[in-house]
């Protein structure tokens, strides 16, 4: 939409007098209140009523709708008026920590040096590459400050080169819907070509210099359901189809494999996968050039590359933490009985991913809560890459060229700046390629400790800490505890510019490893996920209690944060532990998990049911009705809360979280500031922009440390 035509929506909203409320908010000093509608949702279970529902409008037209979003927004604004001084502070002191004409450390392919910069004060780096050496002159790949000029939401999700190096094709979106456009251009001439195709993955794959493959996306789930091969010059209408998914549980992708020789389409699901490969000369023009490595079936996933005559597979079966075998190309047709174990099972060590490299594989992998790097020669010598912290992450950098010794990792803690390293896989020689400058930071200042908190059904979970040093451990400190939990996804400890500025004031920070996610093995995920997913809210509420009875925090002092599958959490801990926080930051957050699962037009609706349930079964129904935070919002005194959202979210749609806090302003008993930011023109992840992100979390962060009683 225009930004004169929501404009003109936004004002007809308010002046309409449809919003109960919303008009007179700024003159009666009271928060705007949502007209109640009485919507009745169906489900084979029963129907349920909804009186917000309303608030739903997929054309985001709506000038009800709107207006009430507008009022909301003049609430906040008018709210956190007086932290203004402290919100600027606080974006000053975090782009303080910033190098702001900081660049990426290079890498090689094909000849070529591929690295980015930024210049001081841009929000986007130029992207560039250099011929043979890193002192070559440079070729502009991307200038984005330029490409987002004008705009108010820039981002290229994937690019990638031809093989004549000639071309680059790549995906770009500037709604923040996360509808991708392909786009091409002669890198030599910098004139970007007609060929254009809107509504696709940000995901494109050169078949060979004149070919590009691309993952279309449905235009009402948004869900990337065919692989479509677009030739230079000719209409996208007559892109050849090479595969098309039919089953809407699975969402797929594509990529080359790491010796360049095949193009792979995979398609996943929660529990199951399915990967088909095709020589690259046959990808662009031969659907039935691509054969499947091993059918589908569920509680079997896997996924394969290739190198020096082999498939490399990680796979979970016969395998819950996962392992890695290897299949001969001779073998391939014996299928899953061709496999030969390249390690064993472990009750103890999650296998994360891997990388295949000329005599040996780079495995990263999780072990006590923390993720790691280990070596494995072709001979089956095993080597694992050192760490001095107690609480750390290690993960594979950018390895494109395989005939190497040497393997690119990154390294980081709560403490210690992000840091680039390759390592020897023959000698063991360790060489740091940069450490990530954080300008007026001294990692001596701030400690990080790995505490074990004891859940309350006995499993102990991992908390990563860190404060500065001159924090007593009395039982005074605020603190600020932070945790996702869900599909399988791992919060690793790393440096934030935009935290530092909370740990100068005091704050402890706190990262629980919740179930749901993976830090512990597969069993973690599992322990938190359908009918577990209470575990999940317990566990961080547990963790809460743990560190205030270990005098880490004060009980009156305490802040959770969440966003997305962790903006659920946070709802799940305000309707089950309200007086164990006094303030709640929920970003994005996926709230009205019943009625969003019931619709399977929804983005990403049916990929899910294997995450939360199918309530159109009545037990994950009863279960997912039982935590829901929208359906159990009840007449209680609730925290300190600030709501984020994004009006074109994909992910989490605008109006779950805009329902959510219509139901509590209509219920909560308490005095407690509840407000409720929507970014009018950005998605999931907010605006785009390197400083616009830190731009945002100071607004919440100044509400949090006046909740908090810190000073400024």
């Amino acid at each position: 939409m225009a930004g004169s035509a929501l404009a003109a929506s936004l004002i007809g909203g308010l002046i309409g007098g449809l919003i109960a409320g919303a008009a007179s908010a700024q003159q009666t000093d009271a928060p705007p209140r949502a007209a109640k509608r009485p919507h009745q949702v169906a489900s084979p279970n029963g129907a349920r009523n909804d009186d917000y529902y309303w608030l739903r409008d997929d054309t985001r037209k709506n000038p009800d709708m709107l207006g009430y979003l507008a009022a909301e927004n003049a609430w906040a604004d008018a709210r956190l008026a007086s932290l203004t001084p402290l919100k600027t502070r606080l974006y000053d002191e975090t782009v303080a920590h910033i190098k702001q004409d900081d660049g990426s450390v290079p890498y090689r392919k094909h000849g070529y040096w591929y690295g980015s910069r930024y210049q001081t004060g841009a929000d986007y780096p130029i992207v560039e590459r250099r011929k043979g050496s890193v002192t070559a002159p440079a070729e502009i790949l991307f200038d984005q400050p330029a490409m987002a000029k004008g705009l108010s939401y820039f981002s290229i999700g994937d690019y990638a080169v031809s093989p004549d190096d000639a071309r680059i094709a790549w995906a770009e979106d500037i709604v923040g819907r996360r509808q991708f456009a392909l786009k091409v251009k002669n890198i030599a001439t910098g004139r970007i070509t007609t060929d254009t195709v809107a509504n696709i993955e940000p995901n494109v794959v050169w078949a060979d210099d004149r070919t590009v493959l691309y993952v279309e996306k449905d235009p009402v789930t948004l869900r990337g359901y065919r692989v479509k091969a677009h030739v230079l010059g000719t209409p996208a209408t007559t892109d050849r189809l090479l595969y098309e998914e039919k089953d809407d549980t699975y969402q797929m992708g594509i990529a080359r494999t790491a010796d360049d020789r095949f193009v792979c389409i995979g398609v996943q699901s929660t529990v199951s996968d399915e990967q088909r490969c095709a020589p690259v000369a046959g990808a662009a023009t031969s659907p039935a050039a691509f054969a499947v490595i091993a059918p589908r079936a569920r509680e079997f996933r896997y996924h394969a590359d290739h190198l020096g005559g082999r498939w490399i597979v990680r796979t979970n079966r016969d395998a819950k933490n996962y392992k890695l075998v290897t299949i001969a190309d001779a073998d391939m047709a014996r299928g899953t009985a061709g496999w030969r174990d390249l390690t064993p099972a472990s009750d103890t060590v999650f296998i994360e991913d891997f990388r295949p490299f000329a005599g040996f594989v780079a495995v990263d992998q999780r072990e006590g809560g923390n993720r790691m790097i280990r070596l494995l020669t072709d001979a089956g010598a095993s080597q694992a890459v050192k760490a001095d912290e107690p609480g750390y992450r290690m993960a594979l950098d950018v390895n494109e060229e395989p005939d190497t010794p040497w393997v690119r990792y990154t390294y980081g803690s709560l403490v210690t700046p992000t840091t680039t390293y390759e390592v020897n896989a023959r000698t063991g020689e360790r060489r740091v390629l940069k450490v990530a400058p954080v300008p007026g930071y001294d990692p001596a200042k701030y400690v990080t400790e790995r505490v074990w908190a004891p859940a309350r059904d006995g499993t102990r979970i991992p908390v990563s800490l860190v404060h500065a040093r001159g924090v007593k451990r009395d039982g005074t400190a605020p603190l600020l505890q932070y945790a996702y939990g869900s599909y399988g996804i791992s919060m690793d400890p790393g440096i934030d510019p935009g935290r530092i500025g909370l740990l100068d004031r005091g704050v402890v920070f706190a990262i629980a490893h919740i179930r749901g996610g993976q830090e512990m093995g597969r069993g973690w995920y599992d322990d938190g996920h359908l009918l577990n997913k209470r575990n999940s809210f317990t566990d961080f509420i547990d963790v809460t209690r743990y560190l205030v009875a270990q005098r880490y925090a004060a009980k009156d002092r305490v802040a959770a944060m969440g966003g997305s599958a962790g903006g659920l959490l946070m709802g799940g801990i305000a309707n089950m532990a309200p007086a164990d926080y006094r303030v709640i930051i929920a970003q994005v957050p996926f709230v009205d998990v019943v009625t969003t699962m019931l619709d399977a037009s929804i983005p990403l609706t049916t990929f899910e049911y294997d995450e939360w349930g199918n309530p159109a079964q009545k037990p994950y129904y009863d279960y997912m009705l039982g935590y829901s935070p929208y359906d159990n919002v009840t007449a209680r005194a609730y925290p300190a809360m600030y709501v984020g959202t994004g009006l074109w979210d994909s992910q989490v749609q605008y109006y779950e979280p805009a329902k959510w806090v219509a139901k509590l302003r209509e219920l909560k008993t308490d005095a407690n500031p509840l407000l409720f930011r929507i970014n009018m023109e950005a998605g999931h992840g907010g605006k785009s922009g390197r400083f616009e992100r830190f731009r945002q979390n100071a607004e919440w962060q100044a509400f949090m440390l006046q909740q908090l009683g810190v000073a400024g």
